[in-house]
């Protein structure tokens, strides 16, 4: 059995996480995605490089099972590419300003001229309407500007999260927009512009706390790894490193009370329920300390399973690539660029009848080039003469 997007064609334009990762998403489950950068390689190819050809482990995480294809788009022979790339696409991708967007001609009105059932997924720092809209920003900034470092880090200073948790949210919103317009096109024929931002979406996890304090005029102060909402719910140093606690609900607490000796607490009034618990954290955090600090992480880790209480052992990267829960789901596979062996998540999506896989390499730079300029009617001399012009 095919794949679920056999036969649907993705044109890459994006840059960095949140259009790359959408696009790679819709590759991972068959898709012919397209990945079209500049002559000299974007600027996000060699981000963090891990080959020694210098391409960084995001390019090469994002982009596998794509083709590439440089192009720049702004050069006036590019006229005759970009329509019959446009031709043979289902979806566009583009993490472009929309003053770009529009000057390159990879608008939402220059790409229905082309193709009308077109769909354009245009995610961008802070959308493309109001007093932000020609603004650049990244998944920092987005971090920033929703409040989310307001309340990351410990007293001193505000923290941005390591992980780009904007970016890969906007990108999976992307993925679903794009799934969902597909599904209406089937229905009606009609391409659409799924829009999404970075603003929009830490603004949309950010939603609880914004709503507390809209609400009830609740003020929340930067207080580290402790939850605001129950107890415990931390960081906890062990005899040989540290674990991760958090606990929601009576029953988990009452387990967690029997576990750790305290078992009169499941009728004192002070710990009645999450909130009364989380605004007694700090006694709740000196007793999970204590007990932590006689145990190594392994054992503290070991006697909350078996008390059915969630935990996680705070691992460093090696420990990550060793953990035996990663190993046996495969978590991460092997493959090969340009003859090196690189690790890439496996796809995090798993269905049952028609699972993703990863199946080529991140491309080299321009590697498909001439194959999909081929494909797309260029005889080989005008491909030639692209290249010798700049275009390609």
């Amino acid at each position: 059995m095919g794949q679920p997007l056999e036969g649907i064609r993705v044109l890459d334009f994006g840059r960095f996480i949140a259009g790359p990762y959408a696009a790679m998403m819709l590759a991972d489950f068959g898709a012919d995605v397209i990945r079209i950068e500049r002559r000299e390689g974007g600027e996000d190819r060699r981000l963090g490089p891990v080959t020694e050809g210098g391409e960084g482990g995001l390019f090469l995480n994002v982009n596998r099972n794509k083709r590439g294809l440089t192009l720049d788009p702004a050069h006036p022979l590019a006229a005759e590419i970009v329509p019959r790339l446009v031709e043979t696409a289902d979806i566009v991708v583009a993490n472009l300003p929309q003053n770009v967007l529009a000057r390159l001609r990879l608008d939402y009105d220059s790409l229905r001229a082309v193709k009308h059932d077109v769909i354009l997924v245009m995610a961008s720092a802070f959308g493309p309407d109001g007093p932000y809209r020609d603004r650049v920003g990244f998944d920092a900034v987005a971090q920033a500007t929703s409040g989310a470092m307001s309340l990351t880090g410990f007293p001193d200073a505000p923290v941005r999260a390591i992980v780009s948790f904007v970016d890969y949210g906007t990108a999976l919103h992307a993925a679903f927009g794009a799934m969902a317009a597909l599904v209406h096109r089937a229905q009606s024929g009609e391409g659409q512009v799924i829009d999404v931002s970075l603003l929009a979406t830490s603004v949309t996890f950010m939603t609880p706390y914004l709503m507390e304090r809209q609400l009830k005029g609740v003020v929340r102060r930067r207080q580290g790894n402790t939850g605001y909402y129950t107890a415990p719910s931390d960081a906890y140093r062990t005899r040989d490193g540290w674990i991760m606690v958090p606990t929601i609900g009576d029953d988990m607490f009452r387990r967690w009370a029997r576990l750790v000796g305290r078992e009169e607490w499941i009728d004192d009034p002070r710990f009645q329920d999450d909130i009364t618990r989380a605004d007694n954290a700090a006694l709740v955090g000196d007793v999970m300390s204590q007990w932590c600090a006689a145990r190594t992480r392994d054992e503290a880790v070991r006697e909350l399973v078996l008390a059915r209480i969630p935990c996680g052992p705070v691992y460093e990267l090696d420990e990550v690539l060793a953990d035996e829960q990663v190993r046996a789901r495969g978590l991460l596979e092997e493959t090969a660029y340009c003859g090196q062996p690189v690790a890439v998540s496996s796809p995090a999506a798993r269905l049952s009848r028609s699972p993703g896989n990863v199946r080529r390499p991140a491309p080299k730079l321009g590697e498909h080039t001439d194959e999909i300029l081929s494909e797309l009617g260029f005889t080989a001399d005008r491909i030639a003469m692209f290249r010798g012009q700049g275009v390609i």
